[in-house]
């Protein structure tokens, strides 16, 4: 039979226990939370078309993320995107490209992340090899190589949209917190006929919004849903 157990928890245990419970709130008070349940189309959506789900929504976050926070300063986020996804965001809302141009591009961006996904899956993401080299050279007490400090790798691994599918039968809220401070973090729970999104952000950030990222991804779901299947 299981035994209940007591701990002695003398005067500094208890201060270090109220001064993490201060640190956990501040954490939590910190963080920018939009809950959502997109209605218009789930899964069965891009299945029907022969899209990965998954690579449908990658692309649709990348496609909103770039909308919502890039068109209007001019930043270049061509380092965190794959060459099919560049272009198809770029054309994307382009009045002079076509919408069979259009829809193209956007099932090479799909095709092309679900590519990318499998190459991962199979051990394949340099990312991963650079991380355990990183890790080995802390463990074993060496000199951390020369590549991990230099600028263009910082900048690589500054990841400022943190994405997971996390699939569960019920629309029960799951998610987690951005990586960077200057991030987001999306988690999405694809249904059959809808999918249920959790944004994240850091209210310390002035440039970061849950609820305009939320109302930007709602849009761009929409725009993609009339590519796919015009009403006109």
């Amino acid at each position: 039979m299981p035994k209940k157990l007591y701990f002695h928890i003398d005067r500094e245990i208890k201060r270090d226990i109220e001064h993490a419970k201060q640190n956990l709130d501040i954490l939590i008070n910190d963080l920018d939370v939009n809950v959502f349940n997109f209605k218009r189309f789930g899964k069965e959506l891009p299945k029907q078309h022969k899209l990965s789900p998954n690579s449908f929504i990658q692309v649709a976050l990348q496609l909103a993320y770039y909308r919502g926070c890039f068109e209007e300063d001019g930043q270049n986020i061509s380092a965190q995107l794959t060459n099919q996804t560049l272009k198809f965001i770029l054309a994307f809302d382009d009045p002079t490209v076509s919408r069979e141009a259009k829809l193209q591009l956007f099932r090479e961006a799909v095709n092309a992340y679900t590519a990318l996904t499998n190459q991962a899956l199979k051990g394949h993401g340099i990312e991963r090899h650079l991380l355990g080299l990183k890790l080995q050279a802390i463990e074993e007490g060496l000199s951390i190589p020369k590549i991990f400090m230099d600028t263009a790798y910082g900048l690589a691994t500054h990841w400022k949209m943190r994405t997971g599918q996390v699939p569960a039968n019920t629309d029960s809220v799951m998610c987690f917190g951005p990586l960077v401070p200057d991030g987001y973090a999306i988690c999405y729970n694809p249904q059959a006929d809808h999918v249920h999104f959790s944004i994240t952000a850091f209210n310390c950030c002035e440039e970061t919004h849950a609820e305009t990222l939320a109302l930007t991804l709602k849009d761009t779901l929409c725009h993609l849903q009339e590519l796919l299947q015009p009403t006109v």
